[in-house]
């Protein structure tokens, strides 16, 4: 029963369900159908609107172009009329050209004419002026008894003459004036130069002293029978000379750089107490080692230093060799270093390359410290060392002719000549033994008094001028100026000695009368 009730109820509600829904489909349906409709109608009043808003706005844009094309086309037909009134300008010039130029022709043509008249009749005067002229010389001739082209080449030769005088004259004048303005020139540089450049002069023995603290030791660097101090000169090369002077021994040699060896290992030796031949040998092979580094540091320090790059390694060690020779007691590395710093300054002042002509006043006396030292004058050994290491020919040419062995080629070269005479003759740079140096001025005067004509002579200025007093009666002014060239040659050729040498040859013409 209870089954049959639920059955009966779900029929119930099924039927109810249906019929809902029914009646809820029917009622959207016509809903929609209306929202359709609305839907429909509002889309086509938009686009009716949307329609008559596009074609009002290509109205409007044909209205545009249609302006914009109007506005091109009257500007292009006002640049055509433009241009036509331009041509027909330009016609209108032409023609007026075109009737100046005929007006022109017309008026050469006239004038060719006459110019042709006058050009006849002048060639008559000249045939009759040539007629004339002839009948002159004729007569003439006749009268001088000379023809014309003799007289013609009296007068040219008369006429060179006359032009060759005047133009030694003045050749002679500019010459003069050359010459005064050239020294005075030269001399304000050279001073300039000197003020500008200033170095210590050191001054180089050929003996060093070591000092030791106690005379005791002199003993144990003697060794027994001599043999440590043997040792130690064999090693060296160095001449050691221990004698009563109190707390000192003295180094002998010509050599710097074996006698700083021997300084040094001597110095080393004392210091550490064993002294001993074998010690001795193997303190100085050490010592060796150690002033080869010190060579090399030195050349390349001195070339930092002076701004000079790019120099072969082996002239740089010959550089640093410098510092350990002398050249008449003047450290040459001190001098060469001058020398570079003169030689730049004036390269400044005369325009020339300052780097190349420091480089050359460096180099100028690398000859001078080679290790096997050939017979050769040690500026031509300076210019092959240089050429051997490639240098610049300007820097191998004012190495080799700063003595005048080699000729000059470069205007470097006499700066360096000159530069190196100005350090060597600063005073103080350089001295000498007395015994020497009295010597080269007997020398000197000797030399020249063996010369016929020579009556005295006198060595002044430390040397480095001599002055000649000769006979007037038997040495013209001509045969002086001989005179001194050929002594001056032979002091070269002949003599040593530092810097530069002026031969002087003074001759001297008296008159006496008396009156009584």
């Amino acid at each position: 029963m209870d089954t049959m009730n639920m059955m009966i109820v779900l029929g119930v509600g099924l039927v109810c369900l249906i019929i809902g829904y029914v009646i809820a489909s029917t009622v959207l349906k016509k809903n929609i159908e209306k929202s359709s409709s609305d839907l429909i109608k509002d889309a086509e009043a938009k686009a009716e609107i949307m329609k008559q808003e596009k074609i009002l706005q290509a109205k409007e844009k044909f209205l545009q172009l249609k302006s914009e094309h109007e506005k091109l086309i009257n500007e292009k037909n006002a640049a055509i009329l433009t241009g036509e009134n331009r041509i027909k300008q330009k016609e209108q010039a032409l023609n007026q050209k075109t009737e100046e130029y005929n007006r022109k022709d017309k008026e050469v043509t006239n004038s060719k004419e006459m110019l042709n008249a006058q050009l006849e009749a002048i060639g008559k005067k000249e045939a009759d002026l040539d007629k004339a002229h002839k009948r002159q010389v004729v007569q003439l001739e006749t009268i001088a008894g000379l023809k014309a082209e003799d007289a013609k080449i009296q007068l040219i030769e008369a006429l060179k003459s006359e032009a060759k005088t005047q133009a030694l004259s003045h050749i002679k004048d500019i010459m003069d004036e050359a010459k005064l303005t050239a020294n005075k020139e030269a001399k304000k540089i050279l001073v300039q130069t000197i003020q500008r450049v200033a170095t210590e002069h050191a001054i180089e023995n050929s003996v060093s002293v070591f000092h030791i603290e106690s005379d005791e030791l002199k003993g144990r660097i003697i060794g027994r029978e001599g043999r440590n101090i043997r040792a130690l000169e064999a090693a060296t090369g160095i001449e050691i000379i221990v004698d009563d002077t109190p707390e000192a021994i003295i180094l002998s040699g010509f050599d710097p750089v074996r006698r700083e060896i021997a300084r040094l290992a001597l110095h080393q030796l004392v210091t550490d107490g064993r002294i001993h031949p074998a010690r001795i040998e193997e303190v100085v092979e050490k010592t060796k080692k150690q002033i080869e580094e010190e060579i090399i540091e030195t050349g390349k320090r001195t070339t930092i230093d002076l701004g000079i790059h790019g120099l072969h390694p082996e002239l740089i060690r010959m550089v640093g060799r410098m510092k350990y020779r002398s050249s008449y007691g003047q450290n040459l590395l001190q001098h060469s270093r001058e020398v570079a710093n003169l030689c730049a300054v004036m390269a400044a002042e005369l325009g020339l390359d300052v780097k190349l002509a420091k480089r050359a006043g460096l180099l100028h006396d690398i000859g001078k410290v080679p290790d096997d030292e050939p017979e050769l004058p040690h500026a031509v050994l300076g210019m092959k060392l240089a050429e051997k290491y490639k240098e610049n020919a300007e820097v191998c040419n004012a190495i080799g002719a700063h003595h005048d062995e080699v000729e000059m080629t470069s205007l470097i070269s006499p700066i360096i000549q000159v530069c190196d005479a100005i350090s060597g003759s600063r005073p103080g740079a350089r001295r000498e033994v007395a015994e020497s140096y009295i010597k080269r001025l007997k020398d000197l005067e000797a030399l020249a008094l063996s010369y016929p004509g020579v009556l005295k002579t006198y060595a002044i200025q430390a040397g480095r001028e001599l002055r000649v007093l000769v006979e007037s009666e038997k040495i013209s002014d001509k045969d002086a100026e001989t005179l001194a060239f050929d002594i001056s040659q032979k002091i070269q050729t002949e003599m040593t000695y530092p810097g530069q040498v002026k031969v002087t040859v003074i001759r001297e013409t008296r008159a006496v009368g008396y009156a009584k």
